[in-house]
């Protein structure tokens, strides 16, 4: 009977959540060899890369540790500096979505205008607006949590930040990101216990609202129209969803093994980006894809698990962060796969800690070690000490 109470005690004396940092570990690590396997071939045919297979590998290998320097730092700030700068972070991230539309210093790549040039690296603005849509929606929340029952001072003033958001993100063009975004501000608003009658008109809206933006752009609809049937054109817009289906069709149970798919042979666009979990089904089969999907279920299960345990504790900010970390990783998670799976139209947006790509590579791991460091704080706090 000792043996087992000190057993049940052990969990809540320790610093970590072991666990769920070897979730994130084992994420990584995924990617790193996913992202290898499914780009090696385009290095290595690819005068870009200077011919060099290991190309993506490297570049990687080398955003992951960047990652996990930034990860380290962010670690090191207090839960509640970061609700201090909320306000500063979100307008700074609004002024870099300003910059990537500016011609000659935002970076057009295939159409689209989201990246701005370091020299050595590219940035994303978007993927840091995530991180800081969900830093500004938690501490919105908080600030407006008495008057959350009043449509004017709870629902016009989110949506009229979110407006100005996704317009500037509708302009790069980038519905994935927006769609996140307001996934984060929307479900933010519902946690922190807003008036049903806000998400009522919210309902009514925004089916609206998205249609309206599908059927004023030939290329959403095209997106939309080809995702229902990309068998109706497998050389044209049903392209790219066409062979992810194949390569899904070919991985079966268990894959056809790592590097032996077929569909990152030129055939796949951004095999090593967008679409790199048809590459995972491919070579891993249904077991792979499975791995990836409880790994992430495991991150948004302790994501709110986190959250819940920090408004026990009345740490209203840190809950609402930690669970809006759930769902901007959920979300977009599952947006990937479904688009991937032939669920979703396509929407340009890469798996969270697997995809290639240096500036959501490090806003991840930053935005992981701010969901430990609150699960730290929570524990500290628990057990009676300063954090």
């Amino acid at each position: 009977m000792v043996s087992l109470i000190k057993t049940r005690a052990r969990p809540s004396q320790a610093q970590f959540d072991e666990l769920l940092i070897w979730t994130f570990i084992g994420l990584l690590a995924i990617g790193l060899v996913m992202v290898y396997s499914a780009s090696i071939a385009t290095a290595e045919a690819s005068k870009f890369t200077g011919y060099q297979p290991g190309y993506y590998l490297m570049r990687h290998g080398v955003f992951i540790v960047l990652g996990v320097i930034a990860g380290l730092f962010a670690f090191q700030v207090p839960v509640q500096m970061w609700q201090s700068y909320a306000m500063m972070l979100f307008l700074a991230g609004c002024v870099l979505l300003v910059l990537v539309l500016i011609p000659h210093v935002g970076r057009e790549v295939n159409g689209s205008r989201r990246w701005l040039s370091l020299f050595v690296v590219n940035l994303q603005p978007s993927e840091l607006m995530k991180l800081f849509a969900v830093l500004y929606a938690a501490d919105f929340t908080v600030r407006k949590g008495n008057v959350g029952h009043r449509f004017s001072k709870a629902f016009l003033p989110m949506f009229a930040v979110m407006a100005v958001v996704g317009s500037l993100l509708l302009l790069e063009p980038d519905m994935g990101a927006f769609v996140v975004i307001f996934s984060i501000a929307f479900c933010t608003l519902w946690l922190g216990g807003f008036n049903l009658k806000v998400f009522g008109l919210l309902l009514l809206a925004l089916p609206a609202a998205f249609g309206a933006l599908i059927v004023s752009s030939p290329y959403r609809m095209q997106r939309v129209i080809g995702f229902m049937d990309p068998w109706t054109d497998p050389y044209g817009k049903g392209y790219q969803l066409s062979h992810a289906l194949i390569a899904f069709g070919r991985g079966e149970w268990l894959g056809v093994g790592l590097g032996g798919s077929v569909e990152k042979l030129f055939y796949l666009p951004e095999a090593h980006t967008d679409f790199l979990m048809a590459v995972i089904a491919e070579e891993l089969g249904l077991a792979g894809v499975a791995v990836v999907v409880v790994l992430f279920a495991w991150v948004v299960i302790r994501a709110f698990q986190i959250g819940r345990h920090a408004a026990f504790l009345e740490r209203n900010f840190s809950a609402l962060v930690a669970q809006g970390i759930g769902v901007w990783i959920g979300v977009q998670a599952m947006i990937n796969i479904g688009v991937n799976m032939g669920v979703l139209p396509t929407k340009g947006l890469t798996l969270p800690f697997l995809s290639f790509g240096g500036s959501g590579i490090v806003v991840n791991c930053i935005a992981a070690a701010v969901l430990i460091r609150i699960d730290w704080e929570n524990r500290r706090i628990a057990r009676g000490q300063s954090v």
